[in-house]
């Protein structure tokens, strides 16, 4: 049972990592689209391939308001929210599993 506690704890923490990244890739996408960057750079071209799958179906429910784009905002706060309930209750788990 010790083993499968510290596999689900160490996936939290991998979970929670990734996930940490991946607010910083956005907002680096972000950070791009405010200035004019070159589209074939190929950083420019890993954020927009790296972020665009999740943003585009946000985008589908969430239209641009004023000429605001509140998608990687609400995708933020997403993936805020599966820092806070996902990784702590994987953590529990593992707790009361070993």
């Amino acid at each position: 049972m010790f083993v499968l506690a510290n596999f689900i704890d160490a996936l939290a923490t991998v979970i929670n990592i990734l996930l940490g990244t991946y607010v910083w890739v956005v907002i680096g996408r972000v950070i791009i689209s405010w200035v004019n960057a070159d589209p074939y750079n190929p950083i420019v071209n890993f954020l927009y391939q790296v972020t665009e799958p999740l943003l585009s179906r946000i985008r589908r429910f969430l239209p641009s308001i004023g000429g605001l784009d509140f998608a990687p905002m609400l995708l933020i706060v997403a993936i805020i929210f599966l820092q806070r309930f996902l990784v702590p209750t994987l953590r529990q788990l593992a707790q009361t599993i070993g």
